[in-house]
């Protein structure tokens, strides 16, 4: 494994200044280049977060030779186009949520890093935090059971602005892929894929969804129901029903996180993370450690988890009849 990697990022805005913050903390990782559309931003976010280059394109960025990672921070409805002519620059990627519009555009991606013998992971961040891991460890020790029934919910109130980012359909916005991509994910995670799907939206003026609501069928009695919106105040949370307990997941307003396990017959144990950082340090870890193993994709984030959720996220999107401008089709 290489002592260091230069990372670079790509269209820096509000959730690149996170990362970049985080990854100023990982062993390892050089803050290198940042490439922008726009010169001046690109300069002033280098100087900010103290990477050594700024470049006023993203070809540019991707075509320096010593460029290792580059992290794709640009708005859903480009990250096809940006990891696209990333790999094909040869670099390896790390692509925000969601990953790109759909599952053809998903299984482009990957088949290209393959081809390439390239690194490529969604950039997902629950499956990374200690509060996801110590769920996962207390469910498969089987101390609380079976999982019969999980409820998972992301909502808060962003103003109406058909141009910003959540409510225009070019960007690809609304409730599903920005937020309620998490309930979907922790279902996904906990549960498995399910063997139905329905959903109802509300849909804004501008054509995308601004709340939607979706129940998955397990078969046998197993359930879950998600709920996303950016026109209700709700916070974020997950809870997993059990046949011997109950697990509750939930994430402040700032950095904290939250792991309850109820067991039956004994005393409820909450554990509380609260940190200096956003979390995002765990994902570029693994993906320098990713890299040194020689694999191409994550053993947290595999591609297989990510066909799976964008497939999920298609057949809700199938139920509301939501489309997206620009987004290849079969």
């Amino acid at each position: 494994m290489k002592e260091s990697y230069n990372w670079g990022i790509l269209a820096p805005g509000k959730i690149a200044g996170k990362f970049a913050s985080d990854l100023a903390s990982v062993n390892g990782a050089n803050l290198y280049a940042v490439g922008s559309r726009s010169a001046d931003r690109a300069e002033e976010f280098a100087k900010k977060y103290g990477f050594q280059k700024s470049y006023g394109s993203y070809e540019e960025l991707l075509s320096d030779p010593d460029l290792d990672i580059v992290y794709i921070a640009s708005p859903h409805s480009h990250h096809y186009r940006h990891t696209m002519m990333a790999l094909e620059a040869g670099r390896n990627v790390l692509c925000e949520k969601a990953f790109s519009h759909n599952r053809i555009e998903v299984e482009e991606m990957i088949e290209k890093a393959s081809a390439g013998s390239l690194f490529l992971m969604e950039a997902l961040w629950p499956p990374f935090q200690p509060s996801y891991r110590m769920a996962r460890d207390v469910i498969e020790s089987g101390e609380l059971g079976e999982i019969v029934h999980l409820r998972s919910h992301f909502a808060f109130v962003a103003p109406y602005d058909p141009e910003g980012r959540l409510y225009n359909p070019e960007l690809a916005g609304g409730a599903l892929l920005d937020i309620g991509i998490y309930p979907v994910m922790d279902a996904l995670s906990f549960m498995g894929v399910p063997k139905l799907i329905s959903a109802v939206a509300g849909i804004a003026p501008t054509g995308v969804d601004h709340t939607i609501d979706i129940r998955f069928d397990y078969g046998n009695g197993r359930t879950a129901s998600l709920y996303a919106s950016i026109q209700s105040w709700g916070g974020t949370a997950t809870e997993i029903f059990c046949t011997k307990g109950k697990i509750l997941l939930e994430r402040g307003t700032g950095k904290g996180q939250i792991c309850q396990i109820s067991r039956e017959g004994k005393e409820t144990v909450t554990e509380r993370w609260d940190t200096a950082t956003n979390g995002f340090e765990h994902e570029a870890a693994e993906v320098m450690k990713s890299i040194g193993e020689r694999r191409c994709q994550s053993s947290v984030v595999p591609w297989s988890f990510s066909i799976d959720l964008i497939t999920i996220l298609d057949s809700v999107r199938g139920k509301i009849g939501l489309i997206y401008p620009g987004e290849l089709k079969k």
